[in-house]
């Protein structure tokens, strides 16, 4: 095939599995070092501030927005690109560093107002710095897609995770030995190298960005395509800030022991200081397959929607191609998750000050999370799907109000026995709405997304994946309920080669294209 999305999907899922095994290393490390305590929990919720930032003005609106202008003017105009980049990059680095300095004040002011003192105001006031660094680098990262250059960007979160993996261990050694006093100073020491990371992430993509592509400032030629993605970014701003809210808030619902107490209204909280940090473990483990596989295809599926969104057929076989490359990864690796859930966790977290409760409380909020990785994967491609049809309020209206529900369910679910694990199956039950929503919208366009061919491949995936699991569910039932480390190894080796050799010799004898396509043998 001529636009190489088979072959952009394989390098990126390739850098970013390298990056999520390296965040793998850095949560067994941080499990490992800090457990599930009120200073890994304030942590995690200080480091979802500069991430709110970067999927909103980052990863999200404005690089939504910018790749496609981006990618016209390369082709009809690159010195006019050339400028639109220079001053989306010099704007977008004062605006964010203006909010930092605001943000920076209106935290020390809330700290000084409160009576006792905040680990997670503290830690977020280290780490808020980092949030104009990481958007920067995802504009930067759009314009090396366009260019065709997808790994340095893949790349860049093994940046952060060195960081994070070396300030943890070497202030462990420094420390002598990890104690509830000495876990905020951790912390700390940690929060700063992200800052650190995102310096050099920067650098980086600069590095990367250099030859590829010029940046230069000039105002009277960039005025136009500027207007023209701000107008575009302006919707999905709005949008995607109501989204990131409904992330600060299920955040916050996670945290409230933590900033407040553990009572609400005379009544007794019903989650832990642990909470956040549980779900934030439990987050990350289902992020890897998430991460490698589903946002890898939508990260390189983008650009080639961009140029075909005016062409409805080429464009309805890109998306029918992405629908199927993501449920052929996302249904098997969600059930496959649920069912090892429990080998996983310890193996990857447990030791040290991490418990075998803990490793108990973190798989049950991963059962709700797995269950909808398929969902994950396919919003992300839809999402990129509708923009590239400059359909930019569509995804937003259908998401705006997902959040409205995903709002409910996360109020009412904590105060059932899921506790913190209903925060992960409002995500997940929304996630699985949102995406059949979305379906069905682009059904209503006049995109054929469900053709004979895609019909076919889903059925053959269920089928496929129904089979791996009772394969597998069978061959959990021959090992007990040990937690040791050990033990969990060979446990969790046996049941995935079990699913993968399952999945992949069933793929094999039904001959479906996607497994072709994963393994670089062949595209449509």
């Amino acid at each position: 095939m001529g636009d190489r999305l088979e072959r952009n999907t394989r390098t990126v899922m390739m850098l970013t599995a390298t990056s999520r095994v390296a965040g793998l290393v850095r949560d067994a490390t941080a499990s490992r070092l800090l457990g599930t305590s009120e200073a890994m929990s304030a942590f995690w919720l200080a480091f979802l501030i500069p991430n709110l930032f970067r999927r909103l003005f980052g990863e999200g609106a404005l690089s939504s927005a910018f790749l496609p202008t981006y990618q016209r003017l390369i082709d009809d105009n690159p010195r006019t690109a050339s400028a639109v980049a220079g001053g989306l990059l010099g704007g977008l680095a004062i605006v964010l560093s203006a909010i930092v300095v605001g943000g920076e004040a209106v935290l020390f002011l809330v700290s000084s107002s409160l009576d006792h003192a905040s680990p997670a105001i503290w830690l977020t006031m280290v780490m808020l710095p980092y949030m104009p660094l990481v958007c920067l680098v995802a504009i930067i990262g759009a314009m090396l897609h366009v260019h065709g250059r997808f790994g340095p960007t893949a790349a860049a979160p093994l940046i952060l995770n060195a960081c994070l993996i070396a300030s943890a261990i070497l202030g462990w050694l420094w420390l002598g030995a990890v104690t509830p006093e000495s876990r905020l100073l951790l912390v700390s020491l940690m929060a700063g190298s992200v800052v650190i990371a995102g310096c050099l992430q920067l650098t980086w993509s600069l590095i990367a960005l250099r030859g590829q592509a010029h940046l230069r400032i000039d105002l009277a030629a960039a005025a136009t395509p500027l207007k023209d993605i701000i107008r575009r970014a302006g919707p999905m701003i709005l949008g995607l800030g109501v989204l990131q809210i409904n992330t600060l808030f299920d955040g916050l619902i996670a945290s409230y022991p933590l900033l407040f107490g553990d009572t609400i209204a005379g009544y007794s909280y019903p989650l832990t200081d642990q909470a956040m940090a549980t779900i934030s473990f439990a987050h990350r483990l289902y992020q890897f397959p998430l991460g490698v596989f589903g946002i890898a295809v939508a990260t390189a599926i983008y650009p080639l929607l961009a140029k075909q969104g005016k062409n409805m057929e080429t464009f309805s076989d890109t998306v029918r191609r992405g629908i199927r490359f993501v449920l052929f990864i996302g249904f098997p690796a969600g059930i496959g998750l649920m069912i090892v859930r429990e080998p996983l966790t310890t193996v990857i977290l447990q030791g040290g000050e991490f418990t075998a409760q803990d490793t108990d409380r973190v798989a049950f909020v991963l059962l709700g999370y797995a269950a909808s990785v398929w969902a994950y994967a396919l919003v992300q491609v839809l999402t990129r799907a509708f923009y590239a049809r400059d359909e930019i309020m569509t995804p937003v209206r259908i998401a705006v109000a997902v959040v409205g529900l995903n709002i409910v369910l996360n109020i009412t679910l904590i105060w059932t026995p899921l506790r913190e694990a209903g925060l992960a199956w409002s995500t997940s039950i929304c996630a699985a709405i949102q995406a059949v929503v979305m379906l069905f919208v682009f059904h209503r366009r006049g995109v054929a997304i469900c053709s004979g061919a895609v019909q076919r491949s889903i059925i053959q995936i269920i089928s496929l994946t129904a089979t791996m699991a009772a394969g597998v569910w069978g061959a959990s039932t021959l090992f007990g309920h040990e937690q040791d480390w050990w033990y969990s190894l060979i446990e969790l080796c046996v049941l995935i080669s079990v699913g993968c050799l399952i999945y992949g010799l069933g793929s094999k004898m039904l001959k479906m294209p996607e497994l072709k396509w994963l393994l670089g043998r062949g595209g449509i």
